[in-house]
């Protein structure tokens, strides 16, 4: 083999070295050095090379701490929570701004305002508003003769309040792309419909959802991934309380590491919220590799029928 054909066939690889470089010093690199430590008693202000090996004493202590398993069931109930009800909210609210209304440019800004605030400003945002003695919520409820609700500070409220901020933050997310997957979907196939006189209803359920659901799919993917790593929301509203009520994993591992000064351990809650979104992760991509097969496999149906 000549060696400019040796080099033709290394060119590719060749501008592919630099990202491939930067993957595994950004990505990779920091993953290991978080897989290596989870398997020492490292504390905060002890440097690495004097820690302890002690194999999985900390992964063991996961799954012995009741403190982790009420924090565990705590980021499942919100991150299902908040996927499943801004999917449903997104989705409704694009379908019914979809046609052309008259300010439809302001309605979709206003409705993307939320998603550009800083996670920290939404928390204090929605602090103040829950606040006991004038928030503006308990004030409209005073105002309408209903008692107050202790948002914040009762432990069967202040659950379902961050998920509420969390909702009205990342819905437009949602919305977003819902909105931008109506607009392309196939207008003769809309149209077929309405000639066969399929309702609106009928169109939507039939036609445009499943149209729609590669990148619904991917949406709630995106999503459910960010559920599990909310933080600065939650720590600003409530850290964690009252009790655990709203201590999700990653606050877990913040205080771990930065209250506990228990680094082995925080690295060790890291891995496995890390092996649950790769979890969340591959099931979703399977599901949308099954469906694209199914649908590959009737399409080949139909045109030899």
């Amino acid at each position: 083999m000549t060696p400019s054909r040796i080099f033709n066939r290394a060119t590719p690889y060749l501008f592919l070295a630099p990202a491939a470089i930067v993957l595994v010093v950004a990505l990779l690199y920091p993953i290991g050095y978080l897989t290596v430590a989870s398997f020492f008693d490292w504390r905060m202000g002890t440097p690495f090379a004097d820690s302890t090996f002690n194999g999985i004493d900390n992964y063991l202590w996961i799954l012995k701490d009741p403190n982790f398993r009420e924090s565990f069931g705590v980021t499942m109930t919100f991150a299902f929570t908040v996927v499943v009800l801004e999917m449903f909210v997104g989705v409704g609210l694009a379908l019914l701004l979809e046609r052309p209304i008259r300010g439809m440019s302001v309605f979709r800004t206003i409705f993307i305002l939320p998603m550009m605030i800083a996670p920290i400003v939404v928390g204090l945002i929605w602090r103040y508003m829950y606040n006991p003695q004038f928030g503006i919520l308990n004030k409209t409820l005073k105002e309408w003769g209903l008692p107050a609700i202790p948002w914040l500070s009762s432990p069967d409220w202040a659950l379902p309040s961050v998920i509420i901020a969390d909702i009205w933050q990342w819905t437009p997310f949602i919305f977003i792309l819902s909105l931008a997957a109506l607009q392309s979907l196939s207008k003769s196939a809309l149209e077929a419909a309405r000639i066969d006189g399929a309702s609106e209803w009928q169109q939507i359920i039939h036609i445009k959802l499943p149209l729609m659901m590669p990148v619904l799919v991917v949406a709630a993917l995106l999503r459910m991934i960010d559920a599990f790593k909310v933080l600065e929301v939650i720590f600003i509203m409530t850290n964690g309380g009252p009790g655990l009520s709203t201590e999700i994993l990653s606050l877990q591992i913040y205080k771990t590491a930065f209250v506990s000064w228990e680094l082995g351990r925080a690295a060790a809650l890291s891995n496995f919220l890390l092996a649950i979104v790769l979890v969340i992760t591959i099931a979703m991509f399977l599901y949308t590799k099954i469906r694209d097969a199914r649908l590959a496999k009737a399409q080949a149906a139909a045109e030899a029928y």
